[in-house]
């Protein structure tokens, strides 16, 4: 296949299919269809693990405590005795994009003429998927510091450290989010074109070996950079008086 009509071929948004709602054709994009494989993923999963928990512990749900305990105490050095509140969100984003960067490794390769019935491109190619994700991120930190603030502490602390701060304090409600949605889709979308390239190019083996490092690795790390920022970002939202309230 020409390399040219391959890449733009993948980089198509499909329409899985449409709902009819109130007389509104309402599209659903292959984009959506991945988003809620992985959240189906992940509730089967849930369901599995905690199915039989013991309380001594041993194979599969010593590594779950661990990861969780883990958690835990990170979202404790960072919120405080708010950590039940954020660390479930935290928790639940991190696994949930870690999901979705890595289900396209399942997906069948064209090569040699050969059409697959199917494809699993990652959700994070699309600007919209992104965009949802860190808007969801930046309301959750503007709540949270208004809640930890309030409404009055909160104005206040637009003008620190000086007044003249305001509009760059205001920004910052922009630009995070901005920052939040760009690195994540260029990396993403970035690491899909090299990998159709790459398969173009090379059908046969090479995918498969640097699918660990696209899929798995950058996936885990783009998973761990937007769930570390997004956690500073609350993080310095309660902050109150030099502490966390």
């Amino acid at each position: 296949m020409d390399i040219g009509r391959h890449l733009t071929k993948a980089l198509e948004f499909r329409t899985a299919f449409t709902v009819s709602l109130f007389g509104f054709e309402i599209p659903v994009s292959e984009t959506v269809i991945v988003s809620w494989l992985a959240m189906a993923v992940l509730i089967v999963f849930s369901l599995i693990v905690t199915r039989s928990l013991r309380e001594k512990p041993r194979g599969f749900q010593v590594l779950l405590e661990a990861g969780i305990g883990f958690l835990d105490s990170f979202s404790r050095e960072q919120f405080g005795r708010r950590s039940r509140a954020f660390a479930p969100y935290i928790g639940t984003i991190f696994l949930f994009l870690l999901t979705v960067n890595i289900i396209p490794v399942i997906s069948p390769i064209a090569a040699f003429g050969y059409e697959p019935p199917f494809t699993i491109k990652p959700p994070g190619r699309d600007i919209n998927f992104t965009a949802a994700l860190a808007i969801l991120s930046i309301l959750i930190v503007l709540f949270s510091g208004l809640k930890a603030r309030g409404f009055k502490g909160w104005c206040v602390n637009l003008l620190h450290p000086v007044p003249l701060m305001l509009p760059f304090n205001l920004l910052e409600y922009i630009i995070r989010p901005l920052s939040l949605c760009l690195r994540l889709y260029g990396n993403i979308l970035g690491g899909f074109i090299i990998m159709m390239l790459i398969e173009a190019v090379f059908p046969l083996v090479l995918p498969v070996a640097l699918s660990l490092y696209f899929d798995f690795l950058d996936g885990l790390i783009q998973a761990l950079v937007f769930s570390f920022l997004t956690t500073l970002f609350i993080a310095e939202a309660i902050e109150v008086h030099g502490g966390v309230s």
